[in-house]
């Protein structure tokens, strides 16, 4: 059994297609196919269930995606143990983070740690806080920012930021010219949110509820500079942290301050429980609690 078909087979199974994984890999499709074939026949069990229009593991599969899981992470961590033995900070830290978050704080993060580690390379993953608690869990990615609360019995976590959200709306809305609304005020509005994937999607339909309603939802989006701009062009308002009303340039939209309840933005960095940590990821977390 060789590594490189391990690596093959996992990446079918993430795209649930040999197609889709030669489009987003260096293989082509034959290579992979040939790839799989020759792990089941050297296992003797079927991988996929090939019955479907997407391919999914069979009980086997998913055994075998586990445990080659486990091998490739153990054989990823031996570089950075020998580095580390030669008092080397180097290598890659993989960085989940929810584009909003990415945008409000990545940059001058990446600016501090290369400074003081330039053989670092910390590399972005931009997707919704809940997929980038689920990499974490399965070992994809190192370490993340995420929406708290968040699970403390499968990761360590440690909070990192906190901010009020505001009410954006455009300056000729009715609401405009208060100077703070309830989130009770908001019931007959239309929201614009973040896409289901985004931690923030649920939190402001929780707190709508809450409040005794469930919010209309007019449009969603996975970028927050889309969702302003829906806001200014009068398709509804967004509910989002306040720091955003400095990155954006919207002169027509305004912000007005949310009260009973006020909404907190609270932000903190997780990493999986029981994972080995790097002395770079090590020193990461360290610059990230100092700040």
């Amino acid at each position: 059994m060789e590594l490189r078909d391990l690596k093959s087979f996992m990446e079918v199974a993430d795209y649930k297609s040999f197609t889709n994984a030669a489009a987003h890999s260096y293989l082509t499709q034959p290579s992979l196919s040939k790839a799989v074939k020759k792990l089941e026949e050297e296992l003797d069990v079927e991988l996929f269930d090939r019955s479907t229009r997407h391919l999914r593991l069979t009980d086997a599969g998913r055994i075998v995606y586990q445990q080659s899981q486990k091998a490739l992470a153990a054989l990823s961590e031996l570089n950075v143990l020998l580095d580390e033995l030669r008092d080397i900070a180097a290598g890659e830290i993989k960085f989940g983070i929810p584009p909003l978050i990415g945008t409000l704080f990545f940059p001058q993060i990446a600016q501090q740690f290369n400074e003081k580690y330039p053989k670092v390379t910390l590399e972005l993953v931009e997707l919704g806080a809940k997929v980038v608690g689920r990499l974490i869990d399965e070992a994809k990615i190192d370490i993340g920012i995420v929406v708290l609360p968040a699970n403390q019995e499968m990761f360590h976590v440690f909070p990192f930021f906190q901010e009020e959200f505001v009410l954006f709306i455009h300056e000729d809305h009715k609401l405009a010219q208060k100077q703070s609304v309830s989130i009770k005020e908001l019931e007959d509005e239309s929201f614009i949110l973040f896409s289901e994937d985004f931690a923030l999607h649920d939190y402001i339909i929780h707190a709508c509820k809450s409040e005794g309603f469930t919010p209309k939802i007019s449009y969603q989006s996975s970028q927050w500079d889309l969702i302003l701009e829906l806001v200014s062009a009068k398709l509804g308002i967004a509910l989002l942290p306040k720091l955003i009303y400095q990155k954006q340039s919207n002169k027509n939209i305004k912000i007005v301050r949310l009260i009973n309840p006020t909404l907190y933005w609270k932000l903190g960095i997780i990493t999986k429980k029981g994972a080995y940590h790097s002395f770079a990821l090590r020193e990461l977390l360290k610059m990230l609690e100092n700040d």
